[in-house]
């Protein structure tokens, strides 16, 4: 059965997208076979695997008011083993329309049981806030991927995050763990950057993933183009963080031997 990976963080321009779109693509690369949902009505993740956003005509929306079977909204990507289910812009009007609903936080969750069998990861590209879309993703999730910028105002509201995980584990879904705290956009140059990585790393010691995710130009690149890092330039930094991380994952949900 297929694990179900959240990647959220309330602040914006933390690297969620381009966590959710590169990592899944890595694993695809190391023979898993991974579905990504785009749970952003920015859909970022959806433009990012080569798809506009407009001409989408089925996606997260109709899975999310069941509208029709999940795998009725999954499009192949270019990329070796990775399955994609889109979004539009409608997404945005599901916080309105589900409120009302008898177990509205459950929607996402029911929706994935047809399909979660079919793939070896599954990861939800969540939107920046915690509303009742990331409400959905952390309720159907196995665990969360929470991506810290290493930038000035980085644990700014992390705690509240971290609460609201703890909320969603009392009330919908006590099985829910958190995967690990990701430090993105590092400058090795800048002195801010190592004090945010020496932080983050003593609050919340084994919680963070040994992996950084560097800034790299070709990282920032590849999104304009349609095409993951993976795609873009596999010889590139940020590929080689991408993969690292993947077999980072991998060695945790032991998959694979750790190195020695």
């Amino acid at each position: 059965m297929g694990k179900i990976v959240a990647i959220a963080n309330q602040k914006g321009g933390v690297g969620k997208t381009t966590t959710s779109v590169n990592m899944s693509a890595s694993l695809g690369v190391l023979e898993k076979k991974v579905l990504v949902i785009d749970a952003d009505p920015q859909a970022n993740t959806t433009s990012a695997l080569g798809f506009n956003p407009d001409e989408v005509k089925v996606g997260t929306y109709q899975v999310l008011e069941h509208e029709i079977d999940a795998a009725e909204a999954i499009v192949s990507t270019k990329n070796p083993n990775l399955d994609l289910i889109p979004a539009q812009i409608d997404l945005v009007a599901v916080e309105i329309e589900l409120v009302d609903k008898d177990q509205r936080e459950q929607m996402l969750r029911r929706s994935l049981e047809s399909v979660k069998d079919k793939y070896d990861y599954i990861f939800i590209d969540c939107a920046p806030s915690l509303g009742l879309i990331t409400l959905n993703a952390l309720t159907a999730a196995d665990s969360v991927i929470i991506p810290i910028q290493c930038e000035y105002f980085a644990l700014e509201g992390l705690g509240k995050l971290l609460n609201t995980i703890k909320s969603v584990q009392n009330l919908h879904n006590p099985d829910l763990d958190i995967e690990g705290l990701l430090l993105t956009m590092y400058d090795s140059r800048l002195r801010l950057s190592n004090q945010v990585v020496e932080e983050v790393k003593t609050h919340f010691s084994k919680m963070v993933f040994n992996t950084i995710i560097q800034r790299n130009v070709r990282l920032s690149e590849a999104p304009s183009y349609g095409e993951t890092i993976i795609m873009y330039d596999a010889s590139s930094n940020g590929a080689e963080n991408y993969l690292n991380l993947a077999r980072e994952f991998l060695e945790k949900n032991e998959e694979i031997e750790a190195e020695a």
